[in-house]
């Protein structure tokens, strides 16, 4: 079992009054934003992976098991100065993390970010990080989970393409190894997305991971999203997703539905879900009711936001915090195909 599967999303949230105010040199005011999408780069083997912690702390057994596995897939490892730094429940204080993203970002040797854990906290980073020094600089930005927070402001301030995909500690699958390399080292015009047969399998026994159809039909747009509640905080900001016209994804897990609710609703208040041009929603892993209280259950909260919608919308999709998930290229062209329960990339991710 890798170190990852001990660890919960936001097991220390409750240690956000822990953050700390940095001084108003801090890169706090959103610049004016690009217009071009920018590519990062493709891997090759052999290349130097930057290994950075913007959230959750981290410990010398996952850095370890993290190190192992970029070997094992034919790269190097480089570790950030700040890994081991230690705040609260966070890796260390916000100017260290930033600090770390800065320094990978523009060390010529480091051609990807790979997040060792998501956890809590990134949210914290975005007022202070030089968007236009990574936009400068683009690499791969790899993760899920909590490092949405970096991926959807990174996206829109530095328009960048980042991917929702494993962090460095997730347990290693064939599926997921396949589908990350393809988009990350293997640029192709068009690369075509099974469902993971394994997902199928499993949802014999755990229904919240069969495939559901809300609303069938094709739906063209770029991909937008991440994990639900880091979509739902960043509403508002400068930092927003802007889904309008988009395949909107959202993954959740650990969250009871009448939370689910509530961020779905903030999503529709805000820009409308039917303005997205599809609702893909990942595997809710551990979303049903916390307790005997009365409660909807995890599709029922679902099928209140998606049946409405005329947009192809589904559920169950391959991603989210499970081990055989796919990965999701932010801002790049997609089609998602219900009827084929497939998602298909229609440009490269990487230059």
């Amino acid at each position: 079992m890798p170190p990852s599967d001990k660890i919960s999303r936001r097991a220390f949230a409750g240690l956000a009054a822990g953050a700390v105010l940095l001084p108003s040199t801090s890169h706090s005011a959103p610049r004016p934003m690009p217009r071009t999408l920018l590519k990062p780069p493709r891997l090759r083997a052999g290349d130097l992976i930057g290994l950075v912690a913007p959230g959750g702390r981290i410990n010398d057994e996952a850095i370890a098991y993290a190190v192992a596995r970029i070997e094992a897939l034919g790269f190097r490892a480089r570790l950030a100065k700040n890994l081991r730094a230690v705040h609260g429940g966070y890796a260390g204080a916000v100017q260290q993390r930033v600090d770390d993203l800065h320094a990978m970002f523009s060390d010529r040797e480091v051609k990807a970010l790979w997040c060792v854990r998501g956890g809590s906290g990134c949210i914290s980073l975005l007022a202070h990080i030089d968007y236009a020094l990574i936009r400068a600089h683009p690499k791969v930005l790899l993760g899920y989970s909590d490092i949405s927070a970096l991926q959807l402001a990174i996206l829109k301030q530095s328009r960048l393409v980042t991917f929702h995909g494993p962090v460095a500690l997730s347990g290693a699958s064939d599926y997921a190894v396949e589908h990350m390399l393809a988009v990350l080292m293997h640029p192709q015009d068009s690369y075509t997305i099974p469902m993971a047969l394994e997902n199928s399998r499993r949802a014999l026994l755990e229904p919240h991971f069969a495939l559901r159809t809300v609303t069938a039909g094709q739906a063209t747009g770029p991909l937008i999203g991440g994990n639900l509640s880091l979509v739902s905080a960043l509403m508002g900001t400068p930092y927003a997703a802007d889904f309008r016209k988009a395949i909107l994804f959202l993954e959740e897990v650990n969250e009871a539905p009448y939370r689910i609710d509530r961020w779905l609703t903030q999503l529709d208040l805000t820009l409308g879900l039917r303005n997205a041009a599809a609702v893909m929603i990942g595997i809710c892993d551990r979303c049903g009711p916390e307790d005997e209280e009365p409660s909807l259950s995890l599709d029922e909260t679902l099928d209140q936001h998606l049946k409405p919608l005329v947009i192809p919308a589904v559920s169950g999709y391959s991603f989210g915090h499970i081990r055989h998930q796919f990965t999701l290229p932010l801002g790049v062209m997609a089609r998602l195909d219900t009827a084929r329960q497939t998602v298909t990339l229609l440009e490269p991710a990487v230059s």
